[in-house]
């Protein structure tokens, strides 16, 4: 890849959309935490530097902050807080308080050049604060180049180095022309390649598996779902018949599932696939465990368990596992890989693993975003009904189990799960949302069927949209499709009385309910 961009993250709830937004553009593009220094940066030889938004005041003590010398490395772009530090490090003045703009605000370009290429000197454009701190005056050597009402500077420039700022996130959808903004940034600024694309990535993807490899064997956890169908594909491009993949029934999977993969995985692709039953040693494990972070440690742990014992049975001696983590589960597992954004969960496949593991791991995809994954699916000849499957978590229906996950539980949820995607569908509403699926809650309500009272348990569902997982806005189902889906659920599956949907977007809520 020719062009690279660092983003450094100042702990911005935004700072994936940059990365998001960047790559969109065709660019590949990293986060890193802003303790980086100036030599690593120096030697990860960036196109270009965006400095992210934050919480923080520079005027804070322990705020982010990086080496002057910084600005000098590459075409460089702040974003709110990274507009704020340049300004005070290059000799501005930046206050505190007073001019907070928090939402939508219309900005003022005066200046249609640099990231304002292609904008009209006077236009008004729609754009998404959210800052205290705002900065009083340009420092020596910048000039303004957009205000609002409520704050005179709002974007600024240096007069000779390509160092562009913006006090606004141009990265939120809410910003009507920030997709516009940034690729000024990218291309007419810091002269990117927009050669970041599923075929260049397959192609450098290929030689390093193959490098890491050798004539080792390999073996993969298959769950059927998009990750780890599109890893396996990837690893079998890369060195055939060296892979085994291991399919485990944990007795957490949807309906048919198993079935589902066997057929695909042998048929279709023609790699060797190892079906191992194992729902009693998952359920045993989960007996009375109801806090989802130890949930998702006692599966994966025994989803290693499982492996070790399958590869052995197979008489392989295999030195790697490839698992489909991506980069929205290495994000919210380690904070943007040791940086100040707040972690969300552990993710099984990143956070979950014994450390007396005894496979080296193959994680082809963890640098790449959902819907970058998906392409790459497609890039491989992967069919659109696997592609374009809706994600579904690696411990399964266990974080669907609110509180402890019995056979009943799972049951009662597989059952209305299966309903619920089964009128998505028929609705032709499947491809319009991004992830669908029922939860089981640890309550009961009272209801009234038939002439008795009953006393049963509720699900909960849960639509989304969203491109990358990252944020999501849930789906607005036509009433009568609700209706159906909800008097199917209850008349079909005993032991459920009510139906509830979920309108909460992420954030302020996560995707999934544990």
């Amino acid at each position: 890849m020719s062009s690279r961009v660092l983003i450094l993250d100042c702990g911005s709830q935004f700072t994936q959309l940059i990365a998001r937004r960047v790559r969109e553009a065709r660019v590949y593009s990293e986060i890193h935490p802003p303790t980086r220094t100036l030599e690593w940066i120096r030697a990860w030889n960036p196109t270009a530097i965006i400095l992210s938004g934050g919480p923080s005041s520079v005027t804070d003590e322990g705020a982010p902050t990086f080496d002057p010398a910084i600005l000098d490395v590459a075409p460089l772009l702040g974003v709110c807080y990274g507009m704020q530090w340049i300004a005070r490090t290059a000799g501005g003045a930046v206050q505190g308080g007073g001019r907070r703009e928090y939402g939508r605000a219309d900005v003022v370009i005066e200046e249609a050049s640099g990231v304002f290429a292609g904008f009209a000197v006077g236009e008004r454009t729609q754009v998404w604060m959210s800052h205290g701190d705002h900065v009083e005056r340009v420092p020596p050597g910048y000039v303004r180049t957009a205000g609002s009402a409520d704050n005179p500077l709002v974007a600024m420039r240096h007069e000779s180095k390509p160092i562009h700022a913006i006090q606004f996130h141009a990265e939120v959808a809410h910003t009507v022309r920030g997709a516009e903004l940034i690729q000024n940034f990218l291309f007419g600024i810091a002269g990117c390649t927009p050669d970041w694309t599923p075929g260049s990535f397959i192609e450098h993807e290929l030689e390093k598996i193959r490098a890491q490899v050798g004539d080792a064997q390999v073996i993969c956890g298959l769950s059927g779902g998009v990750d780890s169908s599109v890893a396996a594909a990837l690893v079998h491009k890369a060195i055939g018949d060296q892979l085994t993949c291991i399919f485990v029934d944990t007795g957490l999977l949807r309906l048919h599932e198993r079935e589902q993969v066997e057929r695909t995985f042998r048929q279709h692709l023609g790699i060797k696939l190892i079906t191992v039953r194992a729902e009693e040693r998952f359920l045993t494990a989960l007996a009375g465990i109801g806090d989802p972070e130890v949930k998702r440690k006692r599966i994966g742990h025994t989803f290693i368990d499982v492996f070790e014992d399958a590869a052995a049975d197979a008489g392989k001696d295999a030195k790697f596992l490839v698992q489909g983590t991506l980069y929205p589960d290495v994000i919210e597992s380690v904070s943007a890989k040791g940086g100040p954004s707040a972690t969300i969960k552990t993710h099984h496949n990143v956070g979950g693993l014994k450390p007396d593991m005894k496979f080296a791991l193959i994680e082809p995809l963890r640098e790449l975003f959902k819907d970058e994954v998906r392409n790459v699916g497609r890039e491989l000849g992967l069919p659109e009904e696997m592609v374009g499957r809706h994600p579904f978590p690696g411990p399964g229906l266990a974080i669907r189990v609110l509180g402890e996950v019995t056979p009943y539980a799972v049951d009662v949820l597989r059952r209305s799960d299966a309903i619920y995607l089964e009128e998505i569908r028929a609705s032709g509403l499947y491809n319009d949302i991004w992830q669908a699926f029922a939860v089981f809650l640890p309550v009961r309500s009272v209801g009234v069927m038939g002439d008795g009272r009953t006393y049963e348990h509720v699900i909960a569902l849960r639509a989304v949209t969203s491109t990358d997982g990252m944020t999501a806005d849930w789906f607005q189902f036509p009433h009568e499709v609700l209706g159906r889906i909800s008097n199917r659920i209850i008349n079909e599956v005993d032991g459920v009385n009510r139906v509830v949907y979920d309108v909460s977007s992420k954030p302020p809520a996560t995707i999934e309910w544990e």
